[in-house]
């Protein structure tokens, strides 16, 4: 029932195309499956080969989409993280990096298939770390924070309400095989 109202909701906010940015991880492959439901073709899943990937984690996350019949594009950003990352060694700096250059790969993208729409696997925790009003900041989030103004994407996030349980959860009822994958840590 909770995917169904989920769907529905995606059905009802997405109304042209969508773009989403797949890591292979539980949260963005939940959302993505979601979204892939709720508007087919309208969506375009890509994946960001950072260059800081683990062994043949790119193959793996290209065939699990195959898999379970979502298209998905592999882009192959690694020299420009490279390029961007050299030299720095502050942690909160190269999320925010990270995060800058995950938004340049996408605007790039979204000119490519005309996105209106972004799709996000941000969860609560996410936000929450992040901060914000009377929150403090654990750790910024790369999905957190909003875009730059010229980006011009709707944002869409149909996980933020739930946490890492609840998303394991509902992958495994969709029966998502990252629902069973070791978590690589992010930015």
């Amino acid at each position: 029932m909770l995917i169904d109202e989920a769907i529905e909701e995606l059905q009802n906010k997405i109304d042209d195309t969508a773009i989403i940015a797949c890591s292979g991880g539980i949260d963005s492959s939940v959302a993505a499956v979601l979204a892939h439901r709720a508007v087919g073709s309208l969506l375009h899943c890509v994946y960001v080969d950072t260059g800081f990937m683990r062994k043949n984690e790119s193959a793996e996350v290209s065939e699990m989409f195959q898999e379970m019949g979502i298209n998905l594009k592999v882009v192959d950003a690694s020299e420009r993280f490279f390029q961007e990352l050299d030299g720095i060694t502050d942690p909160e700096e190269k999320r925010k990096i990270i995060g800058e250059q995950f938004i340049r790969v996408f605007e790039d993208e979204k000119k490519l298939c005309g996105a209106k729409f972004l799709v996000q696997g941000t969860i609560a925790p996410d936000w929450i770390e992040s901060g914000g009003g009377e929150r403090d900041v654990i750790k910024s989030h790369h999905n957190v924070g909003g875009l730059p103004d010229d980006v011009e994407l709707d944002i869409v996030e149909p996980l933020r309400e739930f946490y890492k349980d609840e998303v394991r959860s509902i992958a495994r009822e969709l029966k998502i095989k990252s629902s069973e994958r070791q978590p690589f840590p992010g930015p």
